[in-house]
């Protein structure tokens, strides 16, 4: 998929996308002209990608926020960054979306106390998320807390107890995404 968009959507270092910067496949070198469609539809599958949803889930997610107030494409990405995954990645305990995901799907992550182990569960501000004892001592953990960046200002994070608490709703210009999205492109694309 980072080939595909051209951009290292994935976020690490060594991105198929760096070191062969043009689409995969047999005609990969020759497509330069990009139709506005496949510009809206690149931009909402690099958003897909970076999170990790399905299509379907993407399209409720999106009805969801077009019917809160406020900006759609905003509110669209509040809600994928405020998903339990996306909240294990930014605190800390994962390296990438994927190991985020799988942290969670096992059972390994409680929220506000209570094992929960769906992914896509929304946490609201004032929850507390931490890692079971079985996953303190886990080798990929411990990594990821010595190489991932300081959680975005929007999460409160112990690293020492392995908890944090999601303080209050982010903002668009705090969200740390690995590559640059136009939410505008892909609203227009689903509208």
């Amino acid at each position: 998929m980072c080939r595909r968009v051209g951009q290292p959507i994935c976020g690490r270092p060594n991105c198929p996308s760096v070191k062969r910067p043009y689409p995969p496949g047999q005609h990969g070198r020759g497509r330069k002209r990009f139709s506005e469609y496949q510009v809206r539809l690149l931009e909402k599958q690099k958003l897909r990608a970076i999170y990790g949803v399905g299509e379907r889930q993407m399209r409720v997610y999106y009805d969801r926020a077009s019917r809160k107030t406020g900006v759609t494409g905003e509110e669209l990405i509040r809600q994928l960054e405020t998903r339990l995954d996306a909240i294990v990645l930014r605190m800390g305990f994962a390296l990438t979306q994927r190991q985020a995901r799988q942290l969670v799907s096992h059972g390994h992550v409680r929220v506000n106390g209570r094992r929960l182990d769906v992914p896509s569960a929304q946490v609201k501000p004032g929850d507390t998320i931490e890692l079971s004892d079985k996953a303190r001592n886990f080798v990929y953990v411990r990594e990821a807390l010595e190489l991932s960046p300081d959680a975005p200002p929007y999460l409160y994070v112990n690293k020492d107890q392995l908890q944090g608490t999601l303080s209050r709703l982010p903002e668009r210009g705090e969200i740390p995404l690995p590559v640059k999205i136009e939410e505008r492109l892909i609203i227009e694309y689903y509208s």
